[in-house]
């Protein structure tokens, strides 16, 4: 598969799931891991509150389409890549794909999310009203100094790592077991898109990294939040404010949210890969 056309294509379909039910998703689960005392649906009400429906794709322009079309770029490449050579030395396809999911989520956290994410869970979780976006920017800055632009950078790290290694290889892992020992057969395309649903779903086991994450950079008034914005000090303040539960509050959107995610990117992107490189042999499409 050409480069550039996996630059394209991760740039493409990330654009258009963050655009359609993506960042809705996003805008619910920060808002309950923000505010982790709210309930789903208080957490809806509270959104529409503040924004109405526009309320639900709120840091979507630019934040969250720059984030978009730069992270899906990272990610394809470098997972392409990696796993490509990581079969070249002998791994599964599904281990080789989960290794490549890591590196290419790795990649993304220290690219192009770290910033990205700060300032949309700035606008979700602070007081911005009337702010354009670098006004936004510059309150972060001004409060935190450059840094504050990567707060929590450590913790998005670790949780795309393991977003993409689990997505990727929990998905490559399901279409070995559909395929019952047999290798050669081709999977039906609601058997790839069950893979996909189920890598989805079952990356959502790292959601307190998720839930850190979100701490690091919110911007919600509580005077008992530590000043030192460390994950150990940001882990022991969710914890002695809402104990274990508070690591995964948010974690149904999230779940919705992966899955979709996964769908777009895993599944999407293999069709469309696939058609791709039919199209330059002049193959007939799979079954």
């Amino acid at each position: 598969m050409n480069e550039v056309v996996n630059v394209a294509l991760g740039a493409g379909l990330q654009l258009f799931e963050v655009s359609t039910l993506g960042q809705p998703f996003e805008v619910i689960k920060t808002q309950q891991a923000a505010h982790r005392t709210q309930g789903l649906g208080t957490a809806l009400r509270s959104i529409y509150t503040r924004g109405g429906v526009r309320g639900f794709w709120q840091g979507l322009v630019p934040w969250a389409w720059i984030e978009a079309s730069t992270k899906g770029a990272v990610l394809l490449f470098t997972q392409s890549e990696v796993s490509q050579r990581a079969r070249s030395l002998g791994m599964s396809p599904s281990v080789a794909s989960g290794f490549g999911g890591v590196a290419g989520g790795v990649a993304q956290a220290y690219t192009t999310i770290g910033p990205c994410t700060t300032m949309k869970t700035a606008l979700v979780t602070g007081d911005h009203t009337g702010k354009g976006m670098w006004g936004v920017a510059r309150s972060v800055v001004a409060e935190r100094g450059l840094a504050g632009m990567y707060a929590g950078v450590h913790a998005v790290a670790l949780r795309q790592a393991t977003n993409w290694g689990s997505r990727f290889g929990f998905s490559r892992l399901s279409e070995v077991l559909f395929r019952r020992g047999d290798g050669a057969r081709a999977l039906s395309t609601t058997e790839r898109l069950a893979s996909s649903i189920l890598g989805g779903a079952l990356s959502t086991w790292n959601h307190p990294f998720e839930v850190l994450r979100i701490e690091l950079q919110s911007e919600s008034l509580d005077p008992r939040r530590p000043k030192e914005r460390s994950m150990a000090a940001m882990a022991r303040y969710i914890y002695q404010t809402n104990g274990v539960r508070g690591f995964y509050k948010g974690v149904l959107p999230r779940i919705g949210l992966s899955v979709y995610l996964t769908v777009v990117m895993v599944f999407l992107g293999d069709e469309l890969k696939e058609l791709i490189r039919l199209k330059k042999n002049g193959d007939e499409p799979r079954g």
